[in-house]
């Protein structure tokens, strides 16, 4: 799959249809009087959030979006046509950015949610429109109104209800093809997640969203590795899992690592509610385990879960954890296999 979650984007809306100057002559007819036409409204740029897309990456072969111009008035008292309006489909949890990359115009989170980011221009009036009694015969028309032009940025943030951070090859894609049908890529070399993927997982017959995206390590908020840009798909859930790996050598220090980037990072993620996994403990005995989790628990300041994503030893316990911090409204019931019924003819 081809992620894309930033793109800069080129906007125009149309501009209005001149108005028309025309006068009314008729075989017969001994006073006619001015017919000129109001102009077409241009069209507008509209966005839409949409269910269907979960990546930008269609913004990345159009990149300019231009509305149509109305069309001019006519005689015989004839509008002219509007143009048609240019909607930009999105993936639900866009967010519309100024140019300057700051400025928030839009954050659509709901599915059919729309904004409007450049109206069309009003087309102008035709000289029917200035006929007074004292100027029966107005020889003026007004032009059309410009349409806007403007640059936009779209950044997407992923809807889930719960994320997934760790260090490179701390098991977050080993947890989430464990525990959903995604099937992200899993390999015993750092950086084998390069973009962000979402899983549905179960746990008491409710069902939540967790996503995974690719790993922090020291520096990654002045740019080191992939950086911390993919930070914004985990600025919407509930509930953060922090996945140290037991078999590192030093989880402490990949813990505070981890710790540092994200209030590097700013904004509420590092006050978001956290649990603290110590991960792969199917590789340790029970001494070591014990040693390294109070370790650990010195360094949080609170309790931390045993888990190994291989060989599903306590992932139960720790998806009830993360369902624990999530509200119901976020959560889904689990649908329930329906037996197939008997076949018929």
């Amino acid at each position: 799959m081809k992620f894309l979650d930033l793109t800069k984007v080129y906007i125009r809306s149309g501009g209005g249809g001149s108005g028309c100057v025309s006068f009314r002559r008729e075989k017969f007819i001994e006073y006619g009087g001015p017919d000129g036409g109001d102009g077409g409204n241009g069209g507008s740029v509209w966005a839409e959030a949409v269910e269907s897309l979960n990546t930008l990456i269609d913004f990345r072969y159009q990149q300019h979006f231009f509305a149509k111009t109305g069309q001019s008035g006519m005689g015989n008292q004839r509008t002219g046509a509007s143009g048609d309006d240019i909607i930009l489909r999105v993936p639900v949890g866009t967010e519309i950015l100024d140019e300057d990359q700051e400025t928030l115009i839009a954050d659509l989170t709901e599915v059919g949610e729309r904004v409007l980011l450049a109206k069309g221009g009003n087309g102008g009036w035709g000289n029917l429109r200035f006929k007074t009694s004292t100027n029966q015969a107005p020889s003026r028309a007004n032009p059309g109104q410009e349409g806007i032009e403007r640059t936009i940025w779209l950044r997407l943030k992923l809807i889930a209800d719960a994320g997934l951070l760790g260090l490179p090859n701390a098991g977050k894609s080993t947890f989430l093809a464990a525990t959903s049908n995604a099937r992200p890529k899993v390999a015993d070399y750092p950086f084998t997640t390069l973009y962000p993927n979402l899983g549905v997982v179960g746990v008491d017959n409710v069902e939540f969203v967790v996503a995974d995206i690719p790993g922090l390590i020291e520096g990654a908020s002045e740019g080191r590795g992939l950086g911390d840009l993919f930070l914004g798909h985990v600025e919407r859930c509930a509930v953060l899992l922090h996945l140290v790996d037991g078999t590192s050598g030093d989880p402490i220090r990949d813990y505070k690592t981890i710790i540092g980037e994200l209030e590097a990072y700013g904004g509420v993620l590092a006050e978001k509610p956290r649990i603290t996994v110590l991960n792969k403990i199917d590789t340790m005995d029970a001494e070591e385990r014990e040693f390294l989790k109070e370790e650990l628990e010195a360094a949080v300041g609170g309790p931390v879960m045993l888990m190994s994503g291989a060989s599903q030893e306590g992932v139960t316990d720790v998806l009830r954890a993360l369902r624990s911090q999530i509200d119901d409204t976020r959560l889904r019931e689990k649908k329930q296999d329906e037996e197939p019924a008997p076949w018929q003819p």
